[in-house]
């Protein structure tokens, strides 16, 4: 039997393109949570930090997709290297503004001004589209894409704390700025992959927000970030009242185990069954195994429950992304694909403060019911939305290059 994962890293350009976007990944899974370390190391402030954290987030996710609008329009090497630097000069900026102790305001302003990062993970995925759509191999692409995502957020966060709280407050922070320009510059190089402008991209002014099924993509998308970030906060609260908060890190490592296995296993896979309904199963079971961890006696249970409800997640990822790229027109792919993951960043930070909000008043346990709600909410809307995503994707139309 052929392995498809040979297949797929043999095709000319990959192995390039899968080492740069490795590298370019790691800053956004690392400059979140280096902004809170470095102000907490320099501050002691929590709320100061995690403000100053998530302003660059919020931004991030609203200024993202314009940047990759402008992307379509323009082409990944005339927008990136722009944009990139900008981000790269408000980070700096942030960084030195700490270091000196600016005043407060001045802070939440240059966060805001550093959200002008481009969506690394859209110009990557845009680039497994131009080479593969239509084929098997996208479908393997966007698996073995996922897995990667999940390995630079096992590294990142870790990472940016450990050199920020090892060396100096700045160090995590200034290490991912380094990185940044590095991937960057290297996913550039490939310029085999990088994909064709397509004729009447230009024309396109509204959002693919108003294009039939992307609402339902992006709605389902949030509700399980909520269901991740819900249970981010409601393991540390669990792994404190057992007595052993440093078993967070291993519970949370079961949990991306879980969906990395699952997702190289799914990349190796050729279902049949219809795209939409591949995706309302896999919608249902991320639900359905939200419920596990609730019902965790100690550590080593939620361990195991976790991984059972990891599982879920990189497939139905995967789906989402072959989905997107079929409903969503090669012109405005871009744009389309950091909204799904503007949707999935913006739920993650959601279930944070909902959980957190929930854990205050009932307890460790009742945090994980957050993730139980939003699994509802996911089945509901995608429930909705089902007729619109088949009718669309049964019409879509093949791209034109220029």
């Amino acid at each position: 039997m052929a392995n498809p994962y040979r297949e797929l890293l043999t095709t000319p350009g990959v192995m390039g393109l899968v080492i740069a976007s490795s590298i370019a990944r790691l800053p956004q899974a690392m400059i979140g949570i280096g902004i809170i370390t470095m102000l907490v190391q320099q501050t002691g402030l929590y709320w100061l930090a995690g403000s100053v954290a998530g302003t660059f987030t919020l931004a991030n996710a609203l200024i993202g997709p314009q940047i990759s609008k402008l992307v379509d329009q323009r082409g990944q090497s005339r927008v990136l290297p722009f944009v990139t630097a900008f981000s790269i000069g408000m980070l700096l900026a942030l960084i030195m503004a700490v270091y000196v102790r600016a005043p407060t305001l001045l802070l939440f302003v240059l966060a805001a001004l550093a959200g002008t990062m481009p969506s690394m993970p859209a110009m990557i995925r845009a680039r497994w589209t131009q080479l593969f759509r239509g084929k098997p191999q996208l479908h393997t692409a966007f698996s073995l894409d996922t897995v990667l995502t999940e390995l630079a957020f096992i590294i990142g966060p870790p990472l940016a704390i450990g050199l920020s709280t090892s060396y100096f407050a700045e160090a995590g922070p200034l290490v991912a700025v380094v990185l940044l320009v590095i991937g960057v510059t290297a996913f550039l190089l490939q310029r085999q992959t990088e994909p064709k402008v397509v004729v009447g991209s230009r024309r396109n002014a509204s959002s693919t927000l108003l294009i039939p099924g992307v609402r339902t993509i992006v709605l389902a998308l949030l509700a399980m970030g909520v269901i991740g970030g819900s249970i981010d906060v409601a393991v540390v609260a669990f792994a404190n009242t057992q007595g052993w908060p440093t078993s967070a890190s291993f519970i949370l490592a079961a949990y991306a185990l879980g969906s990395m296995i699952a997702g190289l296993t799914f990349g190796a896979l050729r279902v049949a069954l219809p795209i939409e309904r591949q995706f309302f199963i896999g919608v249902l079971v991320t639900a359905v195994t939200a419920v596990l961890p609730i019902f965790s006696p100690n550590v080593y249970i939620l361990a195991g429950m976790l991984f059972v409800a990891g599982m879920s997640f990189a497939p139905t990822m995967v789906i989402v992304m072959n989905l997107g790229t079929i409903i969503v027109p090669p012109s405005r792919i871009t744009e389309g694909l950091t909204w799904m993951t503007t949707g999935i960043s913006i739920g993650v930070a959601l279930g944070g403060v909902l959980s957190g909000l929930i854990i205050d008043v009932y307890g460790a346990r009742a945090g994980f019911g957050v993730a139980i709600g939003a699994g509802l909410v996911m089945v509901v809307v995608v429930l909705l939305g089902l007729r619109t995503l088949r009718a669309t994707s049964a019409t879509c139309a093949e791209p034109t290059f220029q």
